[in-house]
């Protein structure tokens, strides 16, 4: 019983880490502020009053855009 828990454990250790092989990082976007027009770059929403501007980037500064797949 304990052979078969280890050998259980450890295929889900194995298939977990493979999952982490094909995750890919949150894209960024420009997040405009509708009281004064300051545009951000960020992952998530900076809060309340910030509407998505563009998008999706790869990068931090929001200078290299997503490709779809397939081009």
């Amino acid at each position: 019983m304990t052979k078969k828990l280890a050998a259980a454990v450890l295929l889900l250790m194995v298939t977990g880490q493979a999952a982490l092989v094909w995750a890919e990082p949150a894209p960024w976007y420009r997040w405009r502020s509708r009281v004064s027009g300051a545009v951000v770059c960020a992952q998530a929403s900076p809060g309340e009053g910030w509407v998505r501007g563009g998008g999706p980037f790869r990068d931090a500064r929001c200078a290299k855009l997503v490709r779809p797949p397939g081009q």
